[in-house]
């Protein structure tokens, strides 16, 4: 199954099986009717994390894998091709658990970590408000020091596994105005006051519940401070720089999905007595997307190792998720296109690979703002 890839070690290619074999075994026969019914994979989820797959990046110490990021991220791709939810789900999971990996004390970590990485914890990343999108740092929810308690109070808004995660990251305002009177606090789902909403009724990733969270003045411990006060945002951004990394990995996995697909229908399809991959628009289209997919492929590796080398990686992770998802969007597409009238109906899935796509292009940061952290690096 790694054949066609360039892993840095025998350990990561037996990974990468693993990965497929789960993916192929049980995640792909369920994901149509989880999708078509909305019904969430925990236990798939379950799986993974006792497979040890859902704590790769982190180290082994808490439970984690301590492989590079580029394994982990075509883990990521594994599992996207097979089923985009569980994809999705690993890496906001994943999203959730870093301000606790990378900023929390040792003994928060000894404490929490072990069950986040082995899947018997899911996160989910309050971050988003409803008025608030893109401009995180105006977020209003606060958390306000009460004895030995922060109560918080606010909306965050298209939290995905609201309803269903065991802990949510939550940033709040503890100080000033702007993004140095933001902190973050790790809140157990279970907290009275912490009261998911009904799911968002979306276009794609039926299976993967995303919904507003109201904070009642929910008490949560001030031990569950995780950095000091006033680092939030700090914590946040860089969260979200590995995030974007995971979503276009996901992307790259679906757009090969659709791919293969389309290829495989093109090769048994007639028209005119012939295969219709043998038609030059046909043909060229399908080169077209393979060549996207393997471009996005490479950008989305490179910027991982420059992550695993410790180098800056905050703008190509823009433009790794900008250009993958983007392409995905064009792939899955164009998948549809090639399926022709068959494309566009629910017997094959490339109709629900581009539903999927498109919110790919929307979170962890719109390509908009993407190209707003690119340009921006370009003029200093």
């Amino acid at each position: 199954m790694t054949t066609d890839r360039l892993l840095p070690t025998d350990e990561a290619a037996a990974i990468l099986d693993l990965a497929a074999d789960i993916a192929d075994r049980e995640l792909a026969p369920r994901a149509e009717a989880a999708e078509e019914n909305g019904e969430f994979p925990r236990e798939a989820l379950r799986t993974l994390g006792r497979a040890g797959l859902l704590g790769l990046p982190y180290p082994e110490e808490h439970g984690g894998g301590g492989q590079p990021y580029e394994v982990y991220l075509q883990v990521l791709e594994t599992l996207a091709q097979r089923w985009l939810t569980v994809a999705e789900a690993v890496s906001v999971h994943t999203l959730a658990c870093y301000p606790l990996a990378e900023y929390g004390a040792p003994e928060q970590r000894e404490r929490w970590l072990p069950d986040m990485l082995g899947g018997e914890l899911l996160g989910g990343y309050c971050l988003t408000e409803p008025a608030g999108g893109s401009d995180a740092a105006a977020l209003t929810t606060k958390a306000v020091r009460d004895g030995g308690d922060f109560v918080i109070s606010g909306t965050k808004a298209w939290i995905t596994h609201a309803g269903v995660a065991d802990f949510y990251q939550v940033f709040a305002r503890t100080g000033g105005p702007g993004a140095a009177g933001i902190s973050c606090v790790l809140a157990e789902a279970a907290t009275p006051g912490i009261n998911p909403q009904k799911p968002e009724r979306k276009m794609g990733l039926n299976a993967s519940p995303t919904a507003i969270i109201a904070f009642d003045d929910a008490r949560v411990p001030t031990e569950r401070l995780i950095g000091d006060e006033g680092t939030g945002f700090r914590i946040a951004m860089s969260a979200l720089d590995a995030g974007r990394l995971g979503i276009a990995a996901c992307a790259v996995g679906l757009a090969q999905a659709a791919c293969d697909y389309a290829t495989a229908y093109a090769k048994d399809r007639e028209q005119f007595g012939t295969r219709i991959i043998d038609f030059q628009g046909v043909g060229f289209m399908l080169a077209d997307m393979a060549t996207q997919i393997t471009a996005a492929r490479q950008i989305v590796l490179h910027a991982a190792r420059l992550k695993d080398a410790g180098r800056p990686y905050s703008v190509i992770a823009a433009q790794a998720k900008l250009f993958a998802t983007d392409m995905a969007m064009k792939v899955t597409t164009d998948a549809v296109q090639v399926l022709g009238g068959y494309g566009y109906v629910r017997d094959h899935p490339v109709e629900r690979y581009m539903r999927e796509a498109k919110v790919l292009q929307i979170v962890e940061g719109t390509n908009q703002i993407q190209r707003m952290v690119i340009a921006r690096a370009m003029g200093k």
